[in-house]
């Protein structure tokens, strides 16, 4: 019997770790807890390689380690399983008691139903066909569709899955090469564990006390950045190798009309608005119901009443807001006294060279009687001079200003400053979005109406979906529990919408939302038991003087954790990575002045990895088993690599300019 490569890989590294382990117990002369802890974290590990189930191993090593922690001291055998049994249940307790974790099956309940609405079949043909003239325009199709799907459903083996049931004939029958038309298939379903609504970034606030909605926002621009550095990479490679990606023929590009609209003359390449506004004139409609052709012209002039409606809604934000000033006072430039270019004085009012005074002490002149001269005695006794007759002042003191208009030079323009209109800037915008409407109508034939109605009725409500559960949370209308309901009541309107809200449908997505949130929520409680055993031990405290006896820097730090995370993504999931080596990781950071926010950021990136690297890499597998047999583990696998190399490139971009993660939870939240 001949042994897989992988298991011969999986094998060497077991060999490595054991004889690591068994390395550091010859080298120490005596055998101290954290030796035991990290004994401990090395035999996890084997076990999870070794198949077993990654929670119970959890719970198991804790378990024993626990008790032999507590026992290796003055307390007897009974007291020390008493203690075991205590923290064990004050753990699970502690997860049971977490907030943050209902979001998971309402996510996961959501994702499952959009799944079986059947929304991805009409969601890849509508993207495929309006992305036609982009170089690799099936891969790139198969990205967004992934990008979008993912986010929607965050459920890896799912998108990968249908992906490799739906695009990947679709390419192979195109020409495609078979590495990258499965690297983009199985690159793209991973996206779901970054972009959000992730379950990925709940189990990580979770673990390291990070909020969820800053990770949400923070998220959100790398995930955006790593599915357009892939788009990128597919564009340049059908560029270059355009065998590899060959342009889809007139036949695939091909949309066919809906009879009606054949009947008035209608074709792919004629204007949709002229057309219709002619059928609709009289006797050019052959037959055709006035009804018909108003509601396709309804749906042809949604673009013009969306640009109406956004103009419309921005008006007001676009005009000029009125300075806050005291009773009597103008603010400078607004249509008050004219300055004087070089000092940026005010004259007061009167006629030319009248009514300049000359007060030694800045004040301005008290009211003079009536019928007085305008010299008026100021408190300070002085007496200054004043060349023209005083007019009476208010009361308050204050100086009226002169209602006569500012000339040209001296202020803003009358446009600019009248009360209650939008500045220049707003028009502009206005004429330039008015221009690029006639553009695209004039562009806008029957060919891309069919085209855009199969986005109306696929990748708009779903990003409706997204849009309303992210913007929800993101802009604190919500909390991730409460926005996680929201998405998954519009998962219900949308399967109802497509007529797949069945009992079965029902039935089977909520038992397989039990099963993943069980898996998840187990794995905390392991986690949470692990995790206490490892500090009990004093795992925790060797570790940390480990690192920080190397001498670390801030970015040589960051490189260490990466590397450790990006090779243990080889033999392990991202909940056992999250789980088990986040605890390790958080305590480190304050002592490195590392944001538990951007590091998440960078474990979320690194994490993609986990799915993408051989020979434990899931959405291989996933995608192998719905791939026809020709397509063999291999290709599969060098397919990823160029995408797992994109994916460092990302983590590089993001470690440079931070902002890319940073950004919006600052704007937002501070």
């Amino acid at each position: 019997m001949t042994i897989r490569k992988e298991l011969w890989f999986g094998f060497i590294l077991m060999g490595i770790i054991v004889a690591g382990v068994v390395g550091m117990v010859l080298s120490v002369d005596t055998m101290t807890n954290g030796h035991y802890g990290l004994l401990m974290l090395s035999l996890v590990v084997v076990a999870i390689m070794l198949g077993f189930p990654t929670a119970f191993t959890l719970m198991g090593m804790g378990m024993i380690f626990t008790f032999f922690a507590y026992h290796s001291g003055d307390q007897t055998a009974r007291g020390a399983i008493t203690q075991t049994l205590d923290l064990m249940v004050q753990r699970a307790f502690s997860v049971m008691a977490s907030d943050v974790l209902i979001a998971i099956p309402l996510f996961v309940f959501m994702g499952y139903l959009v799944e079986r609405a059947n929304l991805i079949e009409k969601l890849f043909r509508s993207l495929h066909l309006s992305l036609a003239r982009v170089p690799g325009s099936l891969a790139v199709a198969t990205l967004v569709t992934c990008a979008v799907f993912a986010t929607a459903t965050g459920i890896v083996g799912a998108v990968v899955t249908l992906m490799g049931l739906l695009a990947l004939p679709q390419m192979l029958k195109g020409g495609y090469d078979t590495r990258l038309a499965a690297g983009s298939i199985t690159a793209g379903g991973c996206l779901g564990i970054l972009i959000p609504p992730s379950v990925l970034l709940i189990v990580y606030g979770a673990t390291a006390g990070v909020s969820v909605v800053k990770l949400y926002a923070g998220a959100f621009f790398p995930g955006l950045m790593l599915a357009g550095l892939y788009i990128v990479y597919v564009i340049i490679l059908a560029k270059l190798k355009p065998a590899w990606a060959p342009p889809l023929s007139a036949e695939q590009r091909q949309v066919p009309l809906p009879e009606p609209l054949l009947k008035i003359g209608a074709t792919a390449g004629k204007s949709a608005l002229l057309g219709l506004l002619s059928a609709l004139k009289g006797r050019n409609n052959q037959g055709v119901s006035t009804g018909y052709l108003l509601r396709q012209l309804g749906v042809v002039l949604l673009p013009a009443a969306l640009f109406v409606a956004v103009a419309v809604l921005s008006y007001p934000s676009a005009k000029p807001v009125a300075a806050d000033v005291p009773a009597g006072l103008v603010p400078l430039g607004l249509g008050g006294p004219s300055q004087d270019a070089g000092t940026g004085l005010a004259e007061p009012p009167g006629g030319e060279g009248q009514g300049l005074a000359e007060p030694d002490s800045g004040l301005s002149e008290p009211p003079g009687d009536e019928g007085e001269a305008g010299l008026a005695e100021p408190p300070s006794g002085d007496q200054p001079e004043a060349l023209g007759e005083a007019e009476p002042e208010p009361a308050n003191g204050l100086a009226e200003p002169s209602g006569s208009p500012a000339s040209p030079g001296d202020g803003a323009s009358d446009a600019d400053t009248a009360p209650g209109g939008a500045g220049a800037g707003y028009w502009i915008g206005v004429a330039v979005g008015a221009l690029a409407l006639a553009v695209f109508y004039a562009l806008f034939s029957y060919a891309r109406v069919e085209i855009f109605k199969m986005l109306l009725s696929s990748f708009f409500p779903l990003m409706v979906l997204i849009l309303a559960v992210l913007g929800s949370i993101v802009f604190g209308l919500a909390t991730p529990t409460e926005a996680a309901a929201v998405g998954a009541f519009g998962g219900f309107l949308l399967a109802a919408a497509y007529r797949q809200l069945t009992f079965s449908v029902v039935k089977d997505s909520v038992f397989l939302t039990a099963k993943t949130s069980a898996m998840v929520c187990w794995l905390f409680v392991g986690s949470a038991i692990f995790s206490a055993a490892f500090a009990l031990l004093g795992g925790q405290e060797l570790v940390e003087q480990w690192v920080l006896g190397m001498n670390l820097s801030k970015t040589e730090f960051l490189i260490l954790s990466q590397i450790i995370i990006f090779i243990l993504g080889w033999p392990l999931e991202w909940t056992e990575i999250i789980v088990i080596f986040m605890p390790i990781f958080i305590p480190l950071l304050d002592n490195f002045g590392v944001d538990p926010l951007f590091f998440g950021l960078l474990v979320a990136l690194n994490l993609q990895t986990a799915f993408l690297s051989p020979p434990v890499a899931m959405s291989a597998f996933y995608l192998k088993g719905v791939a026809p047999k020709h397509v063999t583990l291999n290709q599969i696998f060098a397919g990823m690599i160029p995408f797992m190399g994109i994916q460092i490139i990302a983590i590089v971009l993001l470690y440079l300019f931070p902002g890319i993660g940073l950004w919006l939870p600052s704007v937002l939240y501070n």
